[in-house]
């Protein structure tokens, strides 16, 4: 019977456990899914408890198949906050990184000389997303708890009994100082917290014994601490060589690339985050993805998948039509929780095709503007995607124009779960470094840029810039 580890990856509407065997191959894998409560508040919130449940329920699903299990291994979404009792019983939801409620926290601290310093110092931008100003904003509500943990913390708590966390998921809470590799002590005071009240710093390969009891896994079985699913999905499509930069692209998207040491742009426009052993991304994420092809189908009362398939037809630059798509607000570049959408050109002669693909190449030159600002501090010469969204020809098509480089496309439904087994595999002493990924996980396809539409693309990129700061002085 071929030995696997269970990867445990806990996502925005589902938790996955997969079963992976050495090589990186999926054998097996269980799902249960969990609502996310927003409001128009700001709030974006699980219950943690329900969202333990569904992990709980799949793990039993893929433990009880009889597999040589050798450990667990944890990922899930960054920048989740959740306040714990004594006990460690949650009394407050998990907030998630798109709840935004912490406005005012994040407008006294950006821009300011505290706030770039500590956004050098930490490698998460200063934004609402950040746990730093969800902490400072439960501070200034007068709420405080026994202990402040992510939701994939409290997890690992769930099986082990003690609350910790690791170098990648805390250096996206913008309280870890990169160099040091402890909590950073300006953030925290910020944050109005003591690191008494944090988790303990692990290393992502470090492993703590499981002590639930849950058939067909022995006691004492590692449970190693992983990491953000942002990072291990760089290691699940194998992009973990310098120049190899990771694109995923669902409802919201990023871009990625592995280096050496950590850094972020003198303009402040990309985060940096730990993968494992010496290995960090640099990259940006961006709020909207496919979520704006999802809002357009609704506005228009179609199918995406045929909305997607008409905007196919439509020209390069959408007959004139230019989109920012900033339906949820910004992330990368512009760390802009308030960023509102326009669209700029707009006549009587334009239709939703056009309307859809300018939303379309609106997202892809947003993530041509991360790739800019990655470039400015590290070479990015291929790139591995990965996503739902993929699965439209227009998408791929779009992007790769947009970035002017070939799209290498992994499977794009296990790339942060297959990265945390692949930690736990590294942890197992069973392969000889997180590098081998590049090696293991290999693209099904390649997508190339339009030379047309790429110089159209580059040509027009500019605009996008000057449109942003000009529509913030409107609005």
């Amino acid at each position: 019977m071929a030995e696997v580890v269970l990867a445990i990856d806990l996502g925005t509407t589902s938790t996955k456990v997969i079963a992976v065997d050495r090589d990186a191959g999926v054998v097996a894998s269980a799902e249960h899914g969990y609502p996310m409560r927003t409001t128009p508040s700001g709030e974006a919130t699980h219950d943690p408890v329900e969202v333990w449940g569904a992990a709980l329920r799949a793990l039993r699903e893929v433990a009880a198949q009889g597999l040589a299990v050798r450990a667990l291994s944890l990922t899930g979404a960054m920048h989740t906050l959740l306040g714990l009792d004594a006990s460690g019983t949650p009394v407050t939801p998990s907030l998630s990184w798109a709840d935004n409620r912490a406005l005012a926290q994040t407008a006294r601290l950006r821009g300011t000389a505290d706030g770039i310093a500590l956004h050098r110092a930490t490698g998460t931008p200063i934004h609402t997303m950040s746990p730093l100003v969800k902490l400072a904003w439960f501070h200034d509500q007068g709420f405080s708890a026994a202990r402040w943990c992510g939701l994939k913390d409290f997890v690992a708590f769930k099986l082990t009994g003690e609350l910790a966390t690791e170098h990648s998921s805390a250096s996206a809470t913008g309280l870890m100082d990169l160099v040091s590799l402890d909590w950073h002590p300006d953030a925290l005071t910020f944050a109005g917290v003591r690191a008494g009240q944090l988790p303990s710093l692990r290393a992502p390969v470090d492993s703590l014994p499981l002590t639930l009891d849950v058939p067909g896994l022995p006691a004492g079985l590692p449970v190693v601490l992983g990491g953000g699913d942002g990072p291990m999905a760089n290691l699940g499509v194998g992009a973990v060589v310098p120049g190899v930069a990771a694109v995923s692209l669902g409802t919201s998207g990023a871009l990625r690339v592995v280096r050496s040491s950590p850094t972020v742009d003198e303009q402040g426009r990309v985060f940096c985050y730990a993968v494992a052993e010496g290995l960090w991304v640099l990259g940006g994420a961006v709020s909207n993805g496919g979520v704006v092809a999802q809002w357009a189908a609704e506005t228009f009362g179609v199918d995406v998948g045929d909305l997607l398939d008409e905007a196919s037809g439509a020209p390069v630059g959408s007959a004139g039509v230019t989109a920012l798509p900033y339906l949820l607000g910004e992330r990368a570049p512009w760390w802009d929780a308030d960023a509102t959408s326009v669209l700029i050109g707009l006549r009587r002669e334009h239709g939703r095709a056009e309307i859809t693909r300018a939303l379309v190449e609106g997202v892809a030159q947003q993530l041509a503007l991360v790739l800019d600002a990655v470039r400015s501090v590290a070479d990015v010469h291929a790139v591995r995607v990965t996503g739902g969204a993929f699965r439209s020809d227009l998408w791929a098509t779009v992007l790769a124009s947009a970035l002017g480089l070939d799209l290498e496309l992994a499977d794009d439904s296990e790339g942060s779960g297959v990265g945390a087994a692949l930690v736990a595999w590294r942890a197992l002493g069973e392969i000889p470094s997180l590098t081998v990924a590049a090696d293991l996980v290999k693209p099904v396809k390649t997508i190339s840029p339009d030379p047309d539409a790429v110089a159209h693309y580059a040509r027009a990129r500019p605009a996008i810039d000057r449109l942003y700061h000009a529509l913030r002085e409107l609005v």
